[in-house]
């Protein structure tokens, strides 16, 4: 490995904050009892989950009881899909054809299994939903589910979660969100916002993995996903993870404490990338609405290049770490279905870079630096290797 390390990949996952590390480790060591179990091991468990319930419905303003625990945002997703439609007898869902995996897959098991009507609202270049194609959708569509994120997590572009709620009240939808990438970088307020569900997971914002929740409207109540066992007030079997949710409560309070700080730092460093690589790179294009975007995601679209396929190699032979998109896709050799999605040039590589609070203006500096020549370098190089990276046939790496 080379010396620098610059971890540029926090929409895949973030590191640890050392105060949820703190709030997490005596859940794993001395206070280890099952939160089901009545003596008082079990006892003080129950307490710490409720605790952290009644600390994440404040902060994101609704009722503790709407809040159920999940390993994370991927089953959180499948369990309020798949619920509300046996739960209610969904007929059609509408989502986007930029949704996350988890979304996107739940649903077309759906659509085989149950026979369910699945349309697909549209979206344009930027990722942006046709709001007039949704009420044209909704009309005369009864039993209907919208899906919709409010953050895509590989392009950033942001969906008004206000305006997609208001149409779906006024056509009777019931509206789920995956805001995996949006909880703890914006506020919610979700007493007044008209959305029946949505997903969130701690590992994205300086929580654990494993860790996560779903929000169910008291408004519309739906089926356990999960059977087995009376947790999370029959919602959810089995033992809860206490640390996870411990540490994902106090990742929560740390994120709204520092809100708005962080969101005008890193919004600073994101500007600073794109200023550099629009100065260092011809015809150097970004995927997704620059000026409508989660400040924690930027989008690099390369000039087409026979080399392109190799940057992400090379920036991580250069100690960077990116991505070409969602890391659940990582090591998949497919083009990304949201860059196909919004008809990019399938000729142009991506590479997705996804600040947080602990970048800093160096880092954004160094990676911008050594993206332009890796891009000049690999421009002429027909190895498609730089020269200071390249490996011999045996195990050596460059120093």
């Amino acid at each position: 490995m080379t010396d620098m390390s610059i971890y540029l990949d926090n929409a895949a996952t973030t590191s640890l904050h050392p105060e949820v590390f703190d709030a997490m480790k005596p859940w794993l060591t001395d206070n280890y009892g099952n939160p089901s179990s009545i003596h008082s091991y079990g006892r003080q468990a129950r307490v710490a989950i409720e605790a952290a319930r009644n600390n994440i419905a404040g902060l994101i303003q609704c009722a503790s009881s709407e809040i159920f625990f999940t390993s994370g945002g991927t089953e959180a997703n499948n369990a309020v899909i798949t619920s509300a439609t046996e739960s209610f007898d969904i007929q059609h869902i509408i989502t986007s054809p930029v949704e996350h995996h988890s979304v996107l897959h739940t649903i077309a098991h759906l659509e085989k299994t149950r026979g369910t009507n699945v349309s697909f609202v549209d979206i344009d270049q930027k990722g942006r939903i046709n709001t007039d194609h949704l009420h044209d959708l909704l009309k005369d569509t009864p039993k209907t589910l919208v899906s919709l994120m409010e953050a895509n997590n590989e392009i950033g572009t942001l969906t008004p979660l206000i305006m997609i709620s208001e149409i779906c009240k006024e056509h009777n939808a019931w509206f789920h969100s995956d805001t995996v990438q949006a909880v703890a970088h914006y506020a919610h307020n979700l007493n007044h916002l008209q959305i029946d569900g949505m997903s969130a997971s701690g590992h994205k914002f300086h929580g654990p993995k494993g860790a996560g929740f779903m929000f169910i409207s008291k408004r519309s109540r739906i089926r356990p996903f999960i059977y087995g066992g009376p947790q999370e007030h029959e919602m959810r079997a089995g033992t809860e993870n206490v640390a996870g949710i411990v540490g994902f409560a106090k990742a929560l309070d740390i994120a709204y404490d520092n809100m708005a700080d962080d969101a005008t730092y890193i919004q600073k460093l994101k500007n600073q990338m794109i200023n550099s690589l629009s100065s260092a790179i011809k015809d150097v294009a970004f995927n997704g609405d620059l000026s409508n975007s989660l400040y924690t995601i930027l989008n690099v679209s390369l000039p087409a290049s026979e080399s392109n396929q190799l940057v992400l190699f090379n920036l991580d032979l250069a100690g960077i770490a990116a991505s070409g998109g969602s890391a659940c896709s990582a090591g998949a050799v497919q083009e990304s279905h949201v860059i196909k999605a919004i008809g990019a040039d399938p000729n142009r590589e991506v590479v997705r870079f996804s600040f947080s609070a602990l970048n800093t203006e160096q880092d954004i500096k160094l990676a911008t630096d050594k993206l332009a020549s890796l891009y000049q370098e690999l421009k002429t190089n027909r190895s498609g290797v730089p020269k200071e990276v390249r490996v011999n046939t045996k195990t050596e790496k460059p120093g």
